[in-house]
């Protein structure tokens, strides 16, 4: 099927590189149901990134964001062919901006396999050798997820995880290498990183393993009279490589089945100390809340406990993303928290930050007030003196859908409060 734009494989894509340079497009102005904060010198600044119906695409889902070892900015996110579902076509895309996000270029496709599915970006830098990975998601587009998750789909139909590298900040793109062999146990059917950003750890010995976070489910255990599609199958976990992203582990897996927490997508960030915090979905369990962390004390090779409800976090059950900001930010090193803050909708992207490495939250900016749904965060890094968080998130207005377009949201740090 035509999309009006060139179906690009990795290796066809360094003939797209000049596409990256053509004038970029100016987006000043806040898409409808975003809402600039504070006073009128220190206000959030908006650009619309990807629209529904752009380039021959329905729809725009699943963003994921990071900055470039260039210093550009890359937005990812799946583009849907046939409609907002989750299943079918769809391809893997990508837009650049030069200028901390304020304008954005030309839409590029990073993976297009036909009729299949390339979805759940996963983008991470490298920092002792600049190259820029992204982890994603292969699924043949005649199953559904519910093939996958009750064992329908054949080893070649299921879930398969994909690394793509760069040494050119995503100007051009090496073939996908699959590692689902080297992480993937027998028992586990839906299989998928993040959504959202990975890490590179800073700290102590393990300074330079790369986590990606993601979330699993497995086959019913035998004699457990559990159906296939229970909620109480899912499973968080992380996956970590200490050799720039060649080989690939397996660390700490939590699917408790118990059906009171069901920890699902899951995103990740590096505390002072080193310990790694983990922050994740929690699929209809029967917990009051519907958020669920743990933390890791050996770069996410296992986990401290299970999953435990997070207090203090309002969201539906929803995607959602969590960033440390660094030292020069903010000497508390806080975390920082993406996602709808209503308790029943997507509705009104919100940030919410924690001082004491998750323990407890303060509800900070509305971001957007209108749908909202999946959203990824970066902590800029845009020289001395800087304090900018960006959001990259899902949203719509009045009666449209959350999925009507993805924006990028500049958040100076100074909005985001905090005890």
């Amino acid at each position: 099927m035509s999309r009006g734009h060139n179906r690009l494989t990795p290796v066809a894509l360094a003939v797209a590189c000049a596409a990256l340079l053509l004038p970029l497009t100016p987006a000043f102005a806040a898409p409808g149901g975003a809402r600039p904060a504070g006073p009128a010198s220190l206000q959030t600044a908006y650009a619309t990134v990807f629209t529904k119906g752009e380039g021959g695409y329905h729809t725009f889902r699943v963003p994921a964001v990071v900055q470039a070892p260039d210093g550009s900015l890359l937005a990812f996110a799946e583009g849907r062919v046939n409609g907002p579902g989750d299943d079918g076509d769809i391809d893997l895309v990508m837009k650049r901006s030069r200028d901390g996000g304020r304008t954005w270029g030309p839409l590029t496709v990073v993976l297009d396999d036909g009729p299949n599915k390339v979805g759940n970006p996963v983008p991470v830098v490298d920092r002792t050798t600049g190259r820029l990975l992204l982890n994603t998601t292969h699924t043949s587009g005649d199953v559904t997820t519910e093939d996958v998750r009750c064992g329908y789909a054949d080893e070649t139909q299921t879930r398969r995880s994909f690394i793509l590298h760069s040494d050119d900040s995503g100007a051009t793109w090496s073939a996908p290498r699959e590692i689902t062999a080297q992480v993937k146990p027998g028992n586990w059917r839906h299989f998928v990183g993040g959504p959202g950003h990975a890490i590179q750890l800073t700290q102590g010995e393990l300074a330079g393993r790369i986590v990606i976070p993601g979330n699993h489910s497995i086959a019913p255990p035998e004699g457990s009279g559990i159906d296939c599609l229970d909620n109480s199958l899912f499973g968080a976990h992380a996956l970590y490589s200490d050799d720039g992203g060649q080989t690939w582990h397996l660390g700490g897996v939590d699917t408790p089945l118990t059906g009171f927490i069901n920890p699902n997508e899951s995103q990740a960030a590096e505390l002072a100390d080193g310990t790694v915090y983990f922050n994740a979905r929690d699929q209809h369990g029967v917990s009051p809340g519907t958020r669920a962390a743990t933390t890791s004390p050996d770069g996410g090779e296992t986990f401290d406990h299970p999953y435990q409800e997070v207090t203090g976090l309002t969201a539906p059950v929803v995607q959602g993303s969590v960033v440390a900001l660094p030292e020069e930010v903010d000497p508390r090193r806080p975390l920082v928290f993406s996602a709808p803050g209503s308790a029943t909708s997507r509705t009104d992207m919100t940030l919410s930050v924690s001082t004491d490495d998750g323990a407890t939250w303060t509800t900070g900016p509305v971001v957007h007030q209108g749908p909202a749904g999946y959203s990824d965060l970066v902590a800029l890094d845009e020289g001395p003196g800087s304090g900018t968080v960006g959001v990259l998130y899902e949203n719509g207005s009045d009666d449209e859908p959350y999925h009507q377009r993805i924006t990028f949201a500049r958040v100076p740090a100074q909005l985001l409060g905090g005890a």
